[in-house]
């Protein structure tokens, strides 16, 4: 069995995250993780919040508190949703740990001693208002690309085009609103990029074919518009320190590393984190440091994070001429949208991960983002679709599948899987049914096609439900006894399966589901396509209760109240 180490975006530190960010990369990492689990695959998923840059120093300073002390509640409160959300990580750290300064300072030495780092002068803003120099995420204005109106001085987030501040028309400080800015000179450390041009290309292009198409155009257009040299050290009281050993003059201007410098070596600063924890068990070089060709690494991400994956860290981790691991394959994200808008606080707009469970449990969120996932291109969230996916495929196609089934024989045969007769021709055709669905929701899970997976995990509740139609148990008894508890038995047995197969979308659901039954050491190991053909998990005899209502339907009250409370379609 193959290692997997799973990586998703590192969460940025100011304030709870919306669906979007869920859905464009924990949530589908957790999905995948969860599943290669279940298969026998040994699996470390690291994940951390980004805790340094501007938006940790402005979101700190709104609040009235220290930037440390307003990380340390900020990655609590963070941490508090995703467990809400049942995201399984094997460990969830801080950028600003010890260990990702220590690791962080390292590959800044490492890259000066093989030529990647040069000091130089530069004309960056400063602000006479604000009383300092302005990183780029302290400048504002409008993208010169797009027109973009709140663009930042590192990046676009409309056009996704990478910046400098001095680029932006009419800027702003984003502290104070000044636009009293002028240019002044001053020493940043810059990774020479332009000198790992080839090596990048060359690693992308051995890499490249098997990304989706998303990633892999992104990270070409990157290549081919040219690889600049990067200002990798900002002007801010918060960050990874530039080493005074190696940088005297810059430490003592108090100079720290840009966090898209650090925030990628936090994967592995990270997986330190979790190693130090126990460190007779667990051995983090072995995941990250001339690792054998077993560990096979998968990143999650939006879009807007992919360049920094594709083509800066990679360029990191080649210029320190040390054997780190590289990334194998990026799953790359659109945007999901609100109603085809953006999500916004200000402006009340879109649900937050924290809202949404105050709202319904995590299985109900989980289940319709990762089959809406935004793969192919940007989707919208809207509660009309939200309401009809959770009524048709929750409530209807599953859980009134398991409340039918385990009612009904509760009252007719008594609280154990009764026994019947052989199964017969419906069930040899069921059996090849499940096993041909359950052989493409594999697949599916492997190629991380997650809409596809969930599809296929749609039509295997399908299945089960054609089936009950077509035996008609209600109607069987009448006539043939052991022939209804045999369509009852196969039935509980599909709740059985569904209650595996299902848990890397709906944990909570499918405990609930395999607790119904009083099976000893029951796991949620998996069940393979071949094993599906013949379904005797549940013997005759097997005690089960009827779990309560697993998804409740959602009303058109409901759904007004919602709309209402979070906005509905833009008029």
């Amino acid at each position: 069995m193959a290692r997997h180490l799973i990586t998703s975006a590192l969460p940025y530190i100011n304030g709870i995250k919306h669906l979007g960010n869920m859905v464009g990369s924990m949530l589908p990492a957790d999905v995948y993780s969860r599943y290669l689990r279940q298969r026998g695959h040994e699996v470390l998923y690291i994940c951390a919040t980004d805790e340094h840059g501007t938006p940790a120093e402005l979101a700190a300073k709104e609040q009235g508190l220290p930037v440390d002390e307003f990380c340390a509640q900020a990655h609590d409160a963070q941490k508090a949703v995703y467990d809400g959300f049942a995201l399984a990580f094997d460990y969830f750290g801080r950028s600003s740990s010890e260990q990702n300064v220590e690791i962080t300072q390292h590959f800044a030495r490492r890259l000066n001693e093989n030529g990647f780092i040069e000091e130089r002068a530069i004309r960056q803003v400063y602000s006479p208002t604000d009383g300092r120099f302005l990183p780029d995420r302290y400048v504002e204005g409008t993208c010169p690309h797009c027109g973009y109106d709140k663009a930042r001085g590192d990046q676009c987030e409309n056009c996704t085009r990478v910046l400098d501040p001095t680029d932006l028309i009419n800027p702003r400080s984003a502290i104070s609103g000044s636009t009293d800015l002028e240019v002044r000179e001053t020493k940043h450390l810059f990774l020479l990029q332009s000198k790992l041009q080839h090596e990048v290309e060359e690693w992308v292009a051995a890499h490249e074919e098997e990304w989706p198409q998303l990633a892999a155009s992104i990270a070409r257009k990157w290549l081919n518009e040219g690889l600049h040299d990067r200002a990798i050290t900002r002007d801010l009281d918060w960050g990874v320190p530039v080493p005074s050993d190696t940088w005297p003059e810059l430490a003592a201007e108090g100079k720290v590393f840009y966090v898209w410098f650090d925030a990628p070596i936090e994967y592995i600063g990270a997986t330190k984190e979790w190693s130090d924890l126990d460190p007779e068990n667990r051995d983090w070089k072995s995941w990250w440091y001339d690792v054998d060709s077993d560990v096979r690494y998968t990143e999650f991400m939006a879009k807007d994070n992919v360049p920094f994956h594709t083509v800066m860290f990679p360029a990191t981790e080649l210029g320190v001429r040390e054997p780190w691991k590289k990334v194998d394959y990026v799953k790359a994200f659109n945007w999901l949208t609100y109603y085809g808008g953006k999500f916004s606080t200000s402006q009340k707009r879109g649900v937050f991960t924290d809202q949404a469970l105050d709202i319904l449990p995590a299985d109900y969120w989980r289940y319709f983002l990762i089959a809406n996932a935004p793969e192919s291109d940007d989707s919208s969230f809207t509660w009309e679709h939200f309401t009809a996916t959770v009524n048709k495929d929750l409530a209807d196609t599953l859980g009134n599948f398991v409340n039918r089934v385990l009612s009904f024989s509760k009252k007719r045969f008594g609280e154990e899987v009764p026994a019947g007769g052989e199964p017969g021709e419906a069930e040899a055709k069921l059996g090849e049914e499940i096993a041909r669905l359950l052989a493409e929701y594999e697949s599916q899970m492997e190629a991380l096609q997650f809409r596809k997976a969930a599809a296929a995990l749609r039509a295997l509740w399908s299945a089960g439900n054609s089936y009950l139609e077509e035996k008609a148990p209600w109607l069987e008894i009448k006539t043939d006894k052991d022939g209804a508890a045999l369509t009852l038995r196969t039935a509980m047995n599909l709740i059985h399966l569904y209650a595996v197969v299902s848990e890397p979308f709906i944990p909570a659901t499918s405990a609930a589901m395999r607790q119904a039954f009083a099976l000893k050491d029951d796991t949620a190991t998996w069940i393979t396509a071949d094993e599906a053909r013949t379904l005797t998990a549940l013997t005759p005899g097997t005690p089960f209760t009827v779990p309560p209502v697993l998804f409740a339907k959602l009303t058109d009250e409901d759904l007004e109240t919602y709309k209402e409370r979070f906005g509905g379609s833009p008029e």
